[in-house]
């Protein structure tokens, strides 16, 4: 009996004996960047003037918070992640509905309103860019021809309109499913019982189908405010954070400070915020979540 409350009392040293590397290994990858990203944001470092250096105390964040940019990348984000969310959710809960129903193909068109998920952001911004959006030669562009209107210069005159639909697009099939998945699991004997009460498709979508994909929907609204934080390939190529500032995003403002400014110092305070702030978004998510899993 000694023997097995002495086995007992050692598992756990064992335990942390074998996940130490692992645990040691992700602490690693995760605090030094973050460490020398803070260290930077302190520092004056130039790529290019090597004699633009020393310490610079908070001098990078006073310069990156008296920045008007700053605050346009700020409202930038706000409006791109707020519209794509929207658009997703929205589009995400009809189109899970809409494949809900039997009809006939209903496997074929599930594939294919999931596909664009699987595409990568790179290749999907240039399919848009030059195939679909294009002034002149792009399908939108013969579509207007064809009805007698003007074609639309959609990243110079409407740009993030333009951001916004592409990322949509991609995202929407992520919305799809999971809500789909979570259509699929409610009761058809309460479907069932509503029919019976009179509810009609209204109703019944208020009344049953909405509350039953709240916990749903949160998630899908966690996970994707975090991606579209640090949303960058598709502003790369399709906009160059422009005209003028109408596309920059936070990510943006990053990448213009470091490799086109080449000002590290600068681009680590800018990072150090944008982690602050996604941190901020992050943990107000995470409790709306837990929120709705208790309820």
């Amino acid at each position: 009996m000694a023997r097995s409350g002495n086995n007992r009392k050692r598992r756990p040293s064992g335990t942390l004996v074998l996940i130490a590397p692992s645990v040691i290994s992700l602490l690693i990858w995760m605090l030094v960047p973050l460490a020398m990203t803070l260290w930077f944001s302190f520092r004056r470092f130039n790529l290019i003037n090597p004699f633009i250096t020393g310490f610079a105390g908070f001098d990078n964040y006073r310069f990156l918070l008296q920045d008007p940019a700053l605050l346009t990348s700020l409202i930038n984000t706000v409006v791109l992640v707020g519209s794509v969310l929207a658009i997703t959710v929205g589009a995400g809960i009809l189109l899970a509905i809409l494949f809900d129903q039997p009809f006939w193909g209903q496997s074929i068109a599930r594939l294919l309103v999931i596909a664009p998920f699987f595409v990568m952001p790179t290749v999907s911004a240039l399919i848009w860019k030059n195939m679909l959006m294009h002034p002149v030669n792009g399908v939108f562009a013969y579509l207007a021809k064809l009805v007698g209107a003007n074609a639309i210069d959609w990243f110079g005159d409407v740009p993030m309109l333009s951001v916004v639909i592409i990322v949509a697009w991609q995202w929407i099939p992520f919305a799809t499913l999971i809500l789909l998945t979570a259509i699929q699991s409610l009761s058809q004997d309460q479907k069932e019982a509503a029919h019976i009460d009179g509810a009609g498709p209204l109703m019944m979508f208020f009344a049953i189908i909405l509350p039953h994909l709240q916990r749903a929907i949160s998630v899908v609204i966690m996970i994707e405010a975090i991606f579209f934080l640090s949303l960058f390939a598709e502003i790369f190529v399709t906009t160059s954070g422009g005209p003028g500032l109408a596309t920059t995003n936070l990510a943006w403002l990053i990448y213009l400070r470091a490799l086109l400014e080449f000002n590290i110092g600068g681009a680590s305070a800018a990072g150090i915020f944008a982690i602050i702030l996604a941190n901020i978004v992050a943990i107000f998510l995470i409790r709306t979540v837990a929120r709705n899993l208790e309820t």
